[in-house]
């Protein structure tokens, strides 16, 4: 069993690489919602821009890659190591025997709220079942869940609804990932066949009978996550091919291996979602179409401004589960990648992972209250702004407009010094504009030549004791 923990380390890159894998996507075929108060909630999800994503489960305890080690795939991330690592039949008996040794007695998910709220994050997915099956919720449809494990005697034994409540009373807006795929339900991997791949163990349409029942099961675990948990803002599903096959792009290469049609029926699982949380936003993701209301290109960013609601879901370190030893991302970084995508028009979902134990690594907590300091300032040029689709990138200046108002973000190096002015091209201001820079309180001296506007920078500025992960100029029409 120890070996395993080493898993950790190797799966470090492969993260990176599942990544890319399921990342590709064609957005022309986006289809926006209709109902009116789908859109309402979306227009209020897109204007929050910076949400924490929280993958965790029992696969927290080897510090390995979420799930995918139970997959028979020949993949890199998908590479079993440890005693079991000759025989996929014992592994997955000793994955799935984790539940029993999962005891999370640190959790306290106010700790992790204050936090993120700390940092400026508005809303929250929680991770209530990966592909391997493992409810963190009390579903009654199954025994494989975090009420089943020692931890079952904590009066916050179904951690999902904890987070939620908690997460919610700090004025976030919810929502529960959940995995369409399940790799322990006998309706998905039918044991009659032994699984070869991610997708069903047998043909759906030659055993309808069997696929009906999982589709019902599907069903019955969402109803009670739109039931029973609260008030729900979003219902964030992955494993994308479970799908109808004639959704299936063969012009993305990942797609191309989905063998046949895994359709679980998400108008009615959309319908009663919304019945039960009136304005629900469904990410079916990467399956383009009316259950897809926002795009999730998972680390990567667009190149340029997407008109359609999107938001790049990614890692703050190297692996979007738990290991012990995590390479953050530095503040800067993650500032920077949050500017980037703000002037693009998209959210930043940032996943942070629990640890068997239940809590983030100390490094998390630093890292999200250095961010925090920058937005405490800045986030007027970041929330409820729409990206750039004029101005354009202009060397380390991305921009993010509200109403008349235009915010020039620099981008800055570590130790770089403020210039003593800056030129934007594209940008016409009336003579009544004003220029200041964000956390000061006067004015800048501008001018119009050739068709730029020059911005002078006072040396004092430089003096003032700014956080410089990037500098924020408000152009006032």
């Amino acid at each position: 069993m120890k070996k395993l923990y080493a898993l950790g380390v190797f799966f470090l890159f492969l993260n990176l690489i599942t990544a890319q894998q399921h990342s590709e996507q064609n957005h022309k075929g986006y289809i926006p919602p209709t109902d009116p108060a789908v859109q309402t909630k979306l227009k209020t999800w897109s204007t929050n821009k910076f949400g924490l994503l929280m993958h965790w489960g029992t696969y927290s305890q080897w510090g390995i890659v979420e799930s995918w080690s139970l997959c028979p795939e020949d993949e890199g991330w998908c590479e079993r190591r440890g005693p079991y690592k000759e025989n996929w039949y014992e592994y997955k008996k000793a994955y799935e025997a984790l539940q029993y040794s999962f005891n999370p007695t640190q959790f306290n998910p106010e700790k992790w709220a204050k936090a993120a709220k700390g940092a400026g994050m508005k809303y929250v997915v929680f991770t209530t079942k990966h592909h391997d099956g493992f409810c963190m919720f009390d579903s009654k449809y199954t025994d494989y869940k975090i009420t089943n494990s020692p931890f079952k005697s904590s009066p916050r034994s179904n951690v999902a609804k904890e987070i939620f409540n908690a997460f919610r009373n700090d004025g976030f807006m919810t929502g529960a990932y959940f995995s369409k795929p399940d790799w322990h339900c006998p309706d998905y991997w039918w044991s009659y066949f032994p699984p070869k791949d991610r997708n069903s163990s047998y043909p759906p349409q030659k055993y309808p009978e069997r696929w009906n029942k999982f589709k019902q099961f599907t069903y019955n675990q969402i109803e009670e996550l739109m039931t029973d948990y609260g008030k729900m803002d979003i219902l964030w599903l992955d494993g994308g091919w479970v799908r109808p096959f004639s959704t299936i792009d063969t012009s993305i290469s990942w797609q191309k291996t989905i063998p046949f049609d895994q359709d679980i029926d998400m108008a009615r699982i959309a319908k009663r979602g919304r019945e039960l949380q009136p304005g629900l936003i469904v990410v079916d993701r990467t399956v383009t179409g009316e259950f897809e209301n926002y795009v999730t290109p998972e680390h990567q960013i667009p190149d340029g401004y997407m008109a359609i609601p999107w938001e790049t879901c990614m890692t703050m370190g190297d692996s979007w589960s738990y290991i012990p030893k995590e390479n953050y991302k530095s503040a800067r970084k993650i500032i920077h990648l949050l500017v980037d995508i703000a002037s693009k028009n998209g959210n930043l979902l940032l996943n942070i992972a629990p640890s068997p134990q239940g809590d983030f690594h100390p490094e998390a907590y630093t890292r999200l209250a250095e961010i925090g300091k920058w937005m405490d300032v800045n986030g007027e040029a970041i929330y409820g702004t729409v990206g750039d689709n004029k101005i354009g990138k202009q060397g380390k200046l991305e921009f993010t407009h509200k109403g008349t108002t235009t915010y020039a973000i620099y981008r800055a190096d570590e130790g770089e010094k403020m210039p003593n002015s800056l030129e934007i091209n594209n940008l016409k201001l009336g003579k009544t504009a004003k220029i200041s820079l964000v956390g000061t309180s006067d004015n800048l001296k501008w001018s119009e030549s050739d068709g730029k506007i020059k911005i002078e920078i006072p040396l004092s500025i430089n003096k003032q004791k700014l956080v410089d992960y990037a500098w924020v100029f408000k152009i006032s029409q």
